[in-house]
């Protein structure tokens, strides 16, 4: 259950975990020195990063969210609706030796364009580099694979209760053709999905069949034989 300052109600009932905005798993040493400042200060009794590469400080009380989500700043925005959790991405080419695409650069476009915007359920992204797929990117509800020929992007995967592997739609697109086809599957699942619905549920109940013929044959980087 979410306090209204957004923070998380935690297994004893009494306290509060605050998760941090860390877009893509980047942050900077000022943003660290603030996490570190705000976990002395308030004598926060855990620092741990989660899967969603973020940090999240565990075993608030009530009494000092407030400040603490002041002193966090923009660190710990509020999420005040369905929305995207968070992009995790992997090093790709900026640093990682086995990396072809640039996934640290994607992944903080897709962090840029989405933050703040509205979905019919929470929305998880994964970007990975290359075919090791370090950002999980298959269990994401929108995931991005770097080969040596484009990216690939899958669509409805999820790692929750009843987890899915996402669908591959497109494979060998460039950069700007792999965001734009990012951004015609969210805009059609904001405008098709029931709320609540995951896309992982939502690409169940609509099928495959009706999400090619209603988008992917409009599109002209997919080729139709590659349109399952």
């Amino acid at each position: 259950m979410a306090h209204h300052t957004g923070a998380i109600l935690q297994r004893d009932g009494k306290t509060f975990a605050v998760v941090t905005r860390v877009p893509g798993g980047i942050v900077t040493p000022e943003a660290l020195e603030t996490i570190a400042v705000v976990a002395r200060t308030y004598k926060v009794p855990m620092v741990k990063l989660t899967s969603g590469q973020r940090f999240m400080l565990i075993g608030i009380p009530e009494k000092d969210l407030a400040s603490i989500y002041k002193d966090l700043g923009t660190l710990a925005e509020k999420e005040t609706a369905p929305c995207v959790k968070y992009v995790q991405a992997c090093l790709g080419t900026e640093v990682c030796t086995y990396g072809v695409q640039d996934s640290m650069e994607i992944g903080r476009e897709l962090g840029r364009r989405y933050h703040g915007a509205s979905f019919p359920a929470k929305l998880k992204f994964g970007v990975s580099g290359c075919l090791r797929c370090c950002g999980e990117s298959y269990v994401r509800d929108i995931g991005l694979v770097g080969t040596t020929k484009g990216w690939t992007v899958i669509f409805g995967g999820n790692s929750g209760r009843r987890p899915s592997m996402g669908t591959v739609i497109a494979q060998d697109l460039s950069r700007d053709d792999a965001l734009d086809l990012v951004h015609r599957l969210l805009e059609y699942y904001q405008k098709n999905a029931k709320p609540k619905e995951r896309t992982a549920r939502f690409l169940e109940r609509i099928g495959f069949k009706q999400l090619k013929s209603e988008l992917l044959t409009l599109l002209p980087y997919i080729p139709l034989e590659d349109v399952r």
